[in-house]
């Protein structure tokens, strides 16, 4: 881990809205979860694809230099989607892999996904 989750106060605030994780180039990317590919494509000159699952979950993968999947494609829990690109701004080391999470418009902890998210107690 390079980068954690840091969501801003205000959508339209700075903030950092996913998890950096160091690799290297090459490296081999996978689906989180069970979903649908709806988008593989290039933003903003980077490689995205962003798989949605089940409960109204959407995971995002960047920068993948190839993107193995395309609209529309089923993919399974572990399933390669792409292959990782140098090149995250921020990132220490060779390349880092963004990965992001939403529930519709809410960012959230993709580390969550792993049971290592960070834990907010709220009033009852």
């Amino acid at each position: 881990m390079v980068r954690r989750f840091d969501p801003p106060a205000r959508p339209w605030l700075a903030g950092h809205r996913g998890a950096d994780l160091a690799a290297t180039p090459g490296a081999v990317i996978r689906a989180a979860g069970a979903g649908t590919v709806v988008f593989a494509g290039r933003i903003a000159g980077r490689g995205v694809v962003s798989v949605a699952h089940a409960g109204g979950l959407r995971t995002t993968y960047e920068p993948l230099l190839v993107a193995d999947r395309h609209p529309g494609d089923a993919v399974a829990a572990g399933e390669q989607i792409g292959t990782l690109a140098t090149g995250h701004p921020g990132c220490p080391v060779a390349a880092c892999l963004h990965w992001g999470l939403r529930r519709g418009a809410d960012y959230l902890d993709p580390l969550t996904l792993l049971g290592l998210g960070r834990v907010r107690l709220l009033p009852l």
